[in-house]
């Protein structure tokens, strides 16, 4: 077990009876996590920035710019004592992953040196035979610790859960922890098996400090309140490089979820570093880690890089992209419609109130499947991928806002099923949690101080013109998607109901098709279908 740290008092009362001086150690953690295949520069809102916009300097992050702070900042660092980790969830989010899939991450990651990258769960999208594909094509180690893949064909002794890299002379123990959550929220298949994070970190911690390794990071793509559990939890894990809630940590920046790092004190009583780097490359975190000879942190210092237009892309990325854009740009900047001003599809909006972008989807859902008889339409929040900005609305950004290939999907359940499926839908709100439910031909109210499975109240239905309260005794007929209708989402509610049918068109095809029917222009909205009570 690492020994305390020593207060200012005792550690000048042991420098003064020993002429020893402890040997140092600091290595240099530069991190991105959640990139989503965003290779072009992204808006202030997270949407696609087209080339004027980007001229103006507008735009942030991008895989050019993302190369050039990378290689600038390394290119710093004494002694080379630097690692660059990704926090996994590098898939899904562009149209270069739809068109590419995972050979595109693989061939710029190669690229740019990156040491370890975690295993995020979209990472698992499209199944165990597209990561494994990545994972032969990388040119860096891929770990995930805390799930079994020794029964799946395509995944078996292809990932470990944690790794011992070198640096500067010094072993570093580096273990990956991916979601829990990973198949409710995406396709790992039946022979993929996830277990608990906190007990697979501990026993792997253990296994690293009886090799004689006292340098530990956790790699996690577990979201930034279990990162904190974590980090309370266990007494060997010395600093957390996160993912997966796309948590801007800052000393600095507006709307930071907290410091950077955030500290948490582990059970004895040592303060341990939690970091993440908000999404999309947008920013690069960047952390200086000290430990004492005992492998105890000592300092923890830093502020992630905000990749604005003051950063120059590297001019071999802007090439390969420009050749990679080429097959697809004519298809995807086809006009498909105009809105009056920003549809906000943020992820800090859609996965806990009612969004605009909901409203939108779940409307063109609806519209869709009402000749099948639906009543109500649910959209997951997590489905939501983008914002999209005022005046014409392109079939690219319409893939961009959903990414996921997933087809309109019908089922009949019960009221009481409704009911129970918006409960799933705000039980982790607190987390940001994809499941969050956007709706239309409903209105509910959740109440986030109850317990999850006690939050949900006022639950009505369109009647006509009106709404009147559910009946749970009643069927209806729901449109969501092909993913939810499965039980993605923690939406069993759906998978066990009857009649179901996942095979309708593809959800961009509905969006668009929706918007052309409003006569190509479209004013963006919220109306109180959803009604919080803190």
């Amino acid at each position: 077990m690492k020994s305390l740290l020593l207060g200012a008092t005792a550690l000048t009362l042991c420098a003064a009876m020993s002429s020893a001086a402890y040997a140092e150690f600091t290595l240099n953690i530069l991190h991105i996590n959640d990139f989503h295949s965003r290779f072009d520069p992204i808006t202030g809102t997270d949407s696609n920035c087209d080339a004027e916009t980007d001229a103006a300097g507008e735009c942030f992050g991008g895989i050019a710019r993302l190369k050039t702070i990378i290689d600038d900042t390394r290119a710093k660092y004494e002694a080379g004592n630097s690692l660059l980790l990704s926090a996994g969830d590098n898939f899904q989010g562009s149209l270069y992953y739809t068109t590419y899939k995972s050979k595109v991450v693989s061939d710029f990651f190669n690229q740019m040196g990156f040491d370890v990258v975690a295993t995020g769960n979209h990472e698992f999208d499209d199944g165990p035979e597209e990561f494994m594909k990545f994972i032969e094509a990388a040119e860096f180690p891929i770990i995930g610790g805390n799930f079994d893949v020794s029964r799946d064909p395509n995944l078996k002794g292809k990932i470990k859960g944690s790794i011992v890299v070198e640096v500067g002379g010094e072993k570093i123990g580096i273990i990956g922890a991916t979601t829990e959550d990973t198949p409710d929220i995406a396709s790992p298949g039946p022979h993929v098996e996830f277990t608990d994070v906190i007990q697979y970190v501990r026993g792997a911690s253990e296994a690293l400090e009886a090799a004689g390794v006292n340098k530990i990071i956790l790699l996690s793509h577990i979201g930034y309140t279990v990162d904190l559990e974590v980090a309370a939890a266990l007494p060997l894990v010395d600093v957390i490089v996160g993912g997966h809630s796309h948590t801007l940590l800052s000393n600095t920046a507006e709307g930071a979820a907290g410091p950077y790092p955030t500290m948490v004190t582990n059970p004895d009583g040592i303060e341990v570093p939690v970091v993440q780097a908000n999404q999309y490359g947008k920013y690069l975190g960047d952390i200086a880690i000290t430990w004492d000879d005992n492998g105890v942190v000592t300092s923890a210092e830093g502020e992630p890089f905000l990749i604005d237009a003051s950063v120059e892309g590297n001019e071999g990325f802007k090439g390969q992209l420009a050749e990679l854009a080429a097959p697809i740009e004519e298809a995807m900047g086809e006009v498909i419609g105009t809105t009056t001003a920003a549809i906000d599809g943020s992820r800090e909006t859609c996965r806990a109130v009612e969004c605009q972008m909901g409203n939108l989807v779940a409307e063109a859902m609806l519209a869709r499947a009402k000749d099948q008889g639906a009543t109500i339409a649910i959209q997951n929040g997590g489905g939501l991928r983008a914002s999209i900005d005022a005046g014409e609305i392109t079939k690219g950004e319409v893939i961009t806002v959903l990414p996921f290939s997933n087809t309109l999907a019908t089922v009949q359940i019960s009221g009481a099923d409704v009911i129970e499926a918006l409960e799933n839908g705000v039980s982790d709100v607190e987390n940001a949690a994809g499941r969050f439910p956007q709706v239309a031909g409903l209105k509910y109210s959740y109440t986030l101080s109850k317990p999850a499975g006690e939050r949900v109240s006022d639950v009505m239905v369109g009647s006509g013109d009106s709404f009147e309260p559910i009946d749970q005794e009643a069927t209806y007929t729901i449109v969501t998607n092909n993913y939810n209708r499965g039980g993605g989402d923690g939406y069993e509610t759906f998978a066990s109901g009857e009649n179901a049918y996942d095979f309708g068109p593809p959800l961009e095809e509905v969006l668009a098709d929706y918007i052309a029917s409003m006569g190509g222009e479209y004013t963006p909205f919220t109306d109180g279908r959803i009604t919080v009570i803190e």
